[in-house]
């Protein structure tokens, strides 16, 4: 699977960490940005990243700040995204299997490197229901 990842500058350190993880699970990565701990505008470096999921240069995408929360509302300002904030197991895996979500947001501030891991590896695994979720999706859109 083809990846975007993109963070600011409070999602860095969790970014570089969850790039060596998608690495050696053998997922191609496309790092959108930040490149350092220096500060920085997160939608220059949330949105193009949300546009080539929107595109389907990426099949997915993981997206990071110090909440999440600012990174999600660029992500899901790009017609086609679903990106959902997540910040435990259940959470990441409700948005993959009722939502369809294509782009994940975690914030860096909010839980240890060890949850944000495991968060990233569930999602990645879940399956999208479909069903009764299907119609939904179909009228968010």
């Amino acid at each position: 699977m083809t990846i975007a990842l993109a963070s600011d500058h409070a999602g860095f350190d969790y970014k570089e960490q969850i790039k060596t993880l998608l690495q050696k699970l053998g997922h191609q990565v496309r790092d959108f940005g930040t490149q350092s701990r220096e500060p920085v505008d997160y939608p220059l470096f949330i949105r193009p990243a949300a546009e080539a999921v929107a595109r389907a240069e990426c099949e997915r995408g993981i997206i990071l700040g110090g909440s999440g929360n600012g990174e999600a509302i660029v992500a899901n300002k790009v017609k086609g995204i679903r990106c959902a904030v997540c910040w435990n197991l259940e959470s990441a895996r409700l948005s993959r299997q009722h939502r369809d979500a294509n782009i994940l947001s975690l914030g860096q501030r909010m839980m240890p490197l060890e949850t944000a891991l495991e968060i990233v590896q569930l999602w990645l695994a879940t399956p999208f229901e479909g069903g009764r979720h299907l119609q939904r999706i179909q009228e968010i859109e």
